[in-house]
């Protein structure tokens, strides 16, 4: 394996299995904080807080480096990167998260917990992402 994979394998395993400890696998509680007249559950306000959290402490070492551990240098976003295009597919994820109650990461963790639900998100993530492919290859 190359020594290059391994830092996203493992970011990616901890972010996997920060997720499934955090109840984000299950649609039903993702739907039930979107529920706010209903029976709210707050569970994923506290995993976005705490997420919040870790990034505003690894947010006071990026000023002090001078690139990243991983990469050559910083891939930081600015006012420019705010599209039309962004912006519609940011309200097609929240739609599509709204509905299924899953997003694209505690669905794939979700793969090893509930396969068969899971499976058709995943599927249909993956069939989106084609389809986005073909559309942008055309125009």
């Amino acid at each position: 394996m190359s020594r290059r994979i391994v830092p996203p394998l493992v970011s990616g395993t901890l972010f996997g299995a920060g997720l499934a400890l955090g109840g984000m696998t299950d649609p039903a509680r993702v739907r039930g904080f979107l529920d706010l007249f209903g029976a709210w559950d707050p569970t994923l306000a506290f995993v976005m807080g705490g997420a919040v959290i870790v990034m505003a402490i690894a947010w006071r070492f990026v000023p002090g480096m001078r690139r990243p551990l991983f990469a050559e240098k910083f891939a930081l976003p600015d006012r420019t990167d705010l599209t039309p295009k962004l912006i519609i597919g940011a309200a097609l994820f929240g739609i599509g998260w709204g509905i299924a109650g899953l997003c694209p990461g505690p669905g794939v963790a979700a793969l090893a917990i509930a396969p068969a639900s899971a499976a058709v998100f995943v599927l249909a993530l993956l069939a989106g992402m084609g389809i986005v492919r073909l559309t942008e290859r055309s125009s």
